[in-house]
């Protein structure tokens, strides 16, 4: 594989950020991304702003993406992009535009499962981050989905655990919603987290049978928290953001490494990595890398260019793929909900 001589360009838009890259067989030779800021005045993400937001950024971030790998686009090898899951007018940007440009060029066009390449993203081969040996466990955390994958291969996974309603990362949003800060919410709790008491407040963990999660009750015994305490203390959240936000973080990191060491218990493995926007958090960073000394585990954790949602991670199976002759035809379509393995 060192030896092939291969250029992806690979497209990723499955929700508000319109990114490409270009990767010359496993290197990253260029990852551009454009932030939509607009969703900002709106608290979320608003599905058609962010689509047309992507029809503006799409070609001046793909030529960003090859001046910055200079490459001419006559030399690419093919064109990966995200299929889904996300937002159907989002990946339909993303997804005709690739296709038109494969048909223009000649070159094969290969789909990409968002939530794949999440994992897959460890396989970049750059200096700051190592690669994980199969079979791992791949615990993938996001605005949208919380899942634990065991993955046998680049392209056999299986999924062991997954939520069975709100995402862990909505969970931060949502609780930071409550305490009046801005979106994204969930980076702010991080920030606010580093200088309170975890233990300042207790707030109860879901009972969940085997692996999967459930974020839903939690949000609400916050809400209730946050209503009660500014009942009584109007200046509450201002006087205890800090601890808020502490305690808040220290309950959905513990829910998420109890179903992580229960998975590694159930399958005897000790390779464990991260992927998606939440595993830039920097207390389940740390959380994850205790439990190297805890529990005897390897584990992975990607760089911080690598969490959120960008167009290398679409490279890398762009490239696996590609290697093994898996090409998409041109009457491809997106895939909002696009489950792992299909």
């Amino acid at each position: 594989m060192e030896n092939s001589n291969i250029y992806i360009l690979a497209i990723e838009s499955s929700c508000d950020d319109t990114s490409a890259a270009v990767l010359h067989n496993n290197r990253k030779l260029s990852n551009v991304v454009a932030t939509q800021k607009i969703h900002e005045e709106y608290g979320g993400v608003v599905p058609e702003l962010a689509s047309r937001a992507h029809q503006q950024n799409i070609v001046p971030v793909v030529d960003r993406a090859l001046a910055k790998a200079n490459i001419d686009k006559k030399q690419l090898s093919a064109i990966a992009f995200t299929r889904g899951p996300g937002l159907m007018g989002s990946l339909l940007v993303g997804t005709s535009f690739a296709k038109s440009l494969a048909q223009g060029l000649g070159i094969p066009l290969i789909e990409v499962n968002h939530m794949e390449a999440h994992i897959l993203a460890h396989f970049i081969k750059d200096e700051e981050q190592s690669m994980p040996g199969f079979p791992f466990l791949a615990m993938t955390i996001s605005g949208g989905h919380t899942q634990i994958v065991k993955v046998n291969d680049y392209f056999d996974m299986e999924i062991l655990g997954e939520t069975l309603d709100d995402a862990v990362g909505e969970a931060f949003d949502k609780s930071a919603k409550l305490l009046g800060l801005p979106y994204p919410g969930g980076p702010l709790i991080d920030a606010h987290a580093k200088k309170g008491n975890p233990k300042a407040f207790k707030f109860p963990k879901p009972k969940v049978e085997g692996l999967n999660f459930s974020f839903s009750g939690l949000k609400t015994s916050i809400l209730y928290f946050i209503q009660k305490e500014t009942a009584a203390n109007p200046h509450f959240i201002a006087e205890n953001i800090d601890d808020i936000c502490a305690s808040i973080q220290y309950t959905i990191i513990n829910i998420l490494m109890d179903k992580l060491k229960l998975a590694a218990k159930q399958t005897g493995i000790k390779q464990v990595a991260i992927g998606g926007g939440v595993s830039a958090n920097s207390g389940i960073r740390k959380a994850l890398t205790d439990a190297n000394k805890k529990y005897g585990w390897k584990t992975y954790i990607p760089k911080f260019e690598y969490c959120t949602d960008n167009a290398a991670m679409i490279g890398i199976v762009g490239y696996l793929k590609f290697m093994e002759g898996s090409f998409t035809d041109q009457g491809v379509s997106p895939k909002a909900r696009f489950a792992l393995g299909s």
